[in-house]
């Protein structure tokens, strides 16, 4: 299918923003550019209406993290979702996906704990995934005072998708269980060169190999052993067990082939898995409700898997 109309034009005008590429940019430079372009996507009045956010702290591994806490309803005693941002593990924060956050609450009906785990290049891995795997803990463990009830998932997108399926797989191996995994276009793999996508979509859709390996550069050091599962999920040695996932890919995305790799190697090891490729969609898609018509629906239809996810966690 074609690239999404609204999308293209998003494109178009991005291009002719005269903003400055990400390879080039320092850190600094490419967080505020992540904030323009949130509030650029934000059509007027497009900030989703929910019941109540709140700003909060949990524990991180080495120290308290910004979290953000999400009520769709007041109501109490609904699932609580952790949700882990993405952006290269180098940009992005509660500001830049809060409008995911909120749709996410509203759509799956859950409390969403939005965290601010730790950057690189200041913080390289692990800090990140240790941030994740120690905040994770700490709502299971408070997830009836945060309003919600024994039924605690995660999700994240991008490099949040990658935290988020790191998360279930540390947890797993120490015992605890989640209810179930919404990775949204996640970054799984370290070595890409068997995935068609990482070449056909590589140049001009938002997310292209440069500012790939500028991320990399940033959240990797030298020497690092790349065959780590907590860097590239695909490599874990045992996926049985796992919760259960809804793995959302786009079409003009780099990353979409690793996404559905992992969902295959998910099933194959007899974990319930959705995986639903977006036509017509790019990577980052997922905060573009406001300016296509396309990627809202796409947005809702995977929200809407994920709580059937969610919901049948809770009858269990």
């Amino acid at each position: 299918m074609a690239l999404d109309l609204h999308l293209a034009g998003f494109l178009e005008a991005f291009a002719g923003s005269g903003a400055k590429p990400l390879p080039q940019s320092t850190p600094e430079e490419a967080r505020a550019l992540m904030h323009q372009l949130a509030h650029a996507v934000r059509a007027s009045g497009a900030v989703v209406e929910i019941h109540s956010v709140e700003d909060l702290t949990v524990p991180g591994a080495t120290g308290s993290l910004r979290a953000r806490l999400y009520r769709p309803t007041q109501e109490s005693h609904l699932p609580t979702v952790i949700y882990l941002h993405g952006g290269g593990f180098v940009i992005g924060d509660l500001d830049t996906h809060d409008n995911i956050c909120r749709e996410l609450a509203r759509g799956a009906n859950a409390v969403v704990v939005s965290v601010d785990y730790r950057l690189a290049p200041e913080h390289r891995y692990p800090a990140a995934a240790d941030d994740a795997v120690a905040a994770t803990k700490w709502v299971i463990a408070n997830a009836g005072e945060l309003g919600g009830n024994d039924v605690v998932a995660v999700a994240g997108d991008s490099a949040g998708g990658n935290l988020a399926a790191v998360v279930t797989q540390q947890l797993h191996v120490e015992g605890i269980s989640l209810a179930a995994q919404f990775l949204i276009y996640p970054a799984v793999a370290q070595d890409r060169s068997d995935f068609p996508s990482f070449k056909e979509n590589g140049e001009g859709y938002l997310l292209d190999l440069d500012s790939i390996v500028w991320f990399d550069r940033h959240y990797v050091l030298d020497g690092t052993n790349r065959a780590d599962a907590r860097l590239a999920p695909v490599l874990a040695r045992d996926f049985a067990g796992l919760p259960p996932a809804v793995i959302v890919t786009a079409e003009y995305d780099p990353l979409r082939d690793e996404g559905e790799a992992y969902g295959r190697l998910l099933h194959a090891s007899g974990v319930k898995v959705e995986t639903i490729r977006c036509d017509g969609m790019l990577h980052g898609f997922f905060d573009m409700g406001g300016i296509s018509p396309g990627a809202q629906a796409w947005i809702e239809k995977g929200i809407a898997s994920f709580r059937n996810m969610l919901g049948s966690a809770q009858h269990h």
